[in-house]
């Protein structure tokens, strides 16, 4: 059974560092693949899991700058075992080739962090007219996950990268390409990340019989790469940063950032079950829809209906049928 959505006894918290949510346990053996682990908390991932022993394969979209991460990451944690692949969210044949090249390998996959995404950019298409946001952060992601189920192995966990930006929008299923509406930047993000939980939700009961668990994460505010296609001028105006450039007290570290992700992907407390949100090293509480906060998760993010839903029209969108 999927676990309550309400906080459990967990010893974390909102300042948590990714190597305190591991410490003490052991992921030798163990093989993870993290997307997104060439910049922002996507590199404090794979720094962390492989510090813990795991094999880590980080599928980039720049060679160079993935090659000069998993160098340093190797160096830094005597961990040899930090892989680089070549794929792009965007381009679906890139996604499909990562993925069946790595179940061919007959590696048995322990840990799948779908860490990398876009935010509020620009109104881009991509794959002959899908909205981008929608389209690289959860479409892209469910495509690779889909094709690489077949590796999972027995107690191997999923984690999908949500954010409080959820709360801006639910799925819009009558234009999620903004096709008849206006395109709204910061709709489109909240819409993407909705997604990318309710995707959680239905992988987690699609999965859990086989004894495999998904789990969607709010990672924090943390300034990295990831607010590349957002403006100066709104960045301080949100109060993000002061006059100086200073990002403001509240903001996590990129390491603080990577905690939710890597306890989501190997806590023991975990071990009931999945299909939850999580945020702070703790599964989140369910808020009121209307609720103006920038904590808890809203009910239309989690809602199991809504999940079986979407993943049907994920399926349509993606031309693909899943064996899940």
């Amino acid at each position: 059974m999927p676990l309550q959505q309400k906080p459990i006894g967990s010893p974390f918290n909102a300042g948590t560092q990714a190597g305190e949510a591991v410490r003490g346990i052991d992921l030798k053996g163990k093989t993870a693949i993290v997307t997104g682990g060439a910049s922002g908390l996507g590199v404090e991932t794979v720094r962390t899991l492989a510090a813990a022993g795991a094999r880590v394969v980080m599928p980039v979209r720049s060679r160079q700058r993935g090659e000069e991460v998993a160098a340093d990451i190797r160096a830094s944690t005597g961990n040899k075992a930090v892989e680089v692949a070549d794929m792009d969210l965007a381009d679906y044949a890139s996604v499909r080739a990562f993925a069946d090249g790595f179940v061919k390998s007959s590696a048995a996959l322990d840990m799948l962090i779908n860490n990398a995404g876009i935010m509020a950019t620009p109104e881009r298409r991509i794959m002959g007219g899908i909205e981008s946001q929608f389209g690289t952060n959860h479409l892209g992601h469910m495509l690779m996950t889909g094709r690489l189920a077949g590796a999972l192995a027995k107690g191997a966990r999923v984690v999908a990268l949500s954010s409080i930006g959820h709360r801006r929008s639910p799925v819009k299923f009558d234009d999620p390409n903004f096709e008849t509406t206006p395109y709204d930047k910061w709709e489109a993000y909240g819409q993407s990340k909705t997604a990318d939980s309710l995707f959680a939700i239905e992988l987690n009961r699609r999965l859990e019989p086989k004894g495999i668990n998904a789990y969607a994460v709010h990672p924090g505010g943390i300034m990295t790469n990831l607010q590349r296609d957002i403006p100066a001028a709104e960045i301080k105006a949100f109060g993000w940063v002061d006059d100086n450039g200073n990002v403001r007290e509240g903001f996590k570290t990129p390491a603080g950032g990577a905690s939710t992700a890597v306890w989501c992907a190997t806590s023991p407390l975990l071990a009931g079950g999945g299909g939850v949100y999580c945020e702070d090293c703790n599964i989140a509480e369910l808020r009121p829809d209307n609720d103006p906060g920038f904590t808890g998760v809203r009910s239309w993010a989690i809602d199991p209906d809504v999940a079986k839903r979407l993943w049907a029209l994920s399926e349509k969108m993606l031309g693909e049928t899943f064996a899940i």
